[in-house]
């Protein structure tokens, strides 16, 4: 199974900043307990104190889905219901050097 690696940018409505920033942090501890989470970093912008972004290593795409069902994840999904501005989701292939890309690989 190839790694899978998630880069999740996202926006929260500035009322509700220091709510989602406490609730994205909150995850960290059970998602690093995860089977297959190899790394799960949350940086903010320097900037914009309403954006945030994962950076996420996972051992295979089934694994990351797991995760996507877990009762942590449901429960940040209904804290943040209506404050979130926007999320774009990244699944990427890491690329060693020389290593052909997904699109090479078929």
């Amino acid at each position: 199974m190839a790694k899978l690696t998630i880069v999740a940018d996202i926006r929260v409505k500035p009322e509700h900043v220091v709510e989602i920033k406490a609730g994205l942090q909150a995850l960290i501890a059970p998602t690093l307990a995860e089977s297959g989470c190899l790394q799960y970093d949350l940086h903010a912008d320097n900037e914009d104190p309403n954006h945030f972004l994962f950076y996420e290593n996972w051992e295979s795409r089934d694994l990351w889905q797991n995760h996507m069902e877990t009762e942590h994840i449901k429960a940040f999904q209904t804290l943040s219901d209506g404050k979130i501005a926007e999320v774009a989701l990244y699944e990427m292939a890491h690329l060693d050097r020389g290593a052909p890309s997904p699109e090479e690989k078929k």
